[in-house]
């Protein structure tokens, strides 16, 4: 029997069984991962300043598998010129029921050419909340995507 006549598994069945990391957390898959960062509109990104850990909101789209954002010539312009290796997370939670879930994408920046950046604004307008001197896009191509999801007790794998 050759692969294409071989039996498959119903294609729900693929997709039911979940992972949890060892304090109970869903591991989520890239795939929904990526899903659940094109939901909100703001995350974090975490780069080094001076050495030190900095930690900005943006709010940003998602090309493919990168995430842009728009910046000026300041300190995430400049992490992103020495193309510099960072965190950007967001997550969404539920105060009320104790429910969450977050995503953290890493990997380098770097500045989106001026042309291409045309482009993109074309494509997927982004319009900055701050005020910025010069606008300048900034991509973060994702080396890692990992997400993890806080479910209802219900739903949480006894220990």
């Amino acid at each position: 029997m050759d692969a294409a006549s071989a039996p498959r598994e119903p294609e729900a069945l693929m997709h039911t069984v979940r992972r949890f990391d060892r304090t109970g957390l869903e591991i989520l898959d890239p795939g929904e991962c990526l899903r659940l960062l094109q939901s909100v509109p703001v995350g974090r990104l975490v780069f080094t300043q001076g050495g030190l850990p900095a930690v900005r909101l943006v709010n940003f789209s998602v090309d493919g598998d990168t995430i842009v954002f728009a910046s000026d010539d300041g300190e995430k312009f400049l992490a992103a010129e020495r193309g510099d290796v960072v965190a950007f997370e967001v997550d969404d939670i539920d105060l009320d029921h104790h429910l969450g879930w977050t995503v953290t994408s890493v990997g380098h920046l770097s500045v989106v050419p001026p042309e291409e950046a045309v482009w993109l604004q074309r494509a997927n307008p982004l319009r900055p909340w701050a005020p910025l001197h010069e606008q300048r896009l900034i991509r973060l191509g994702t080396e890692s995507l990992t997400g993890r999801r806080l479910l209802p007790w219900g739903e949480r794998p006894q220990p």
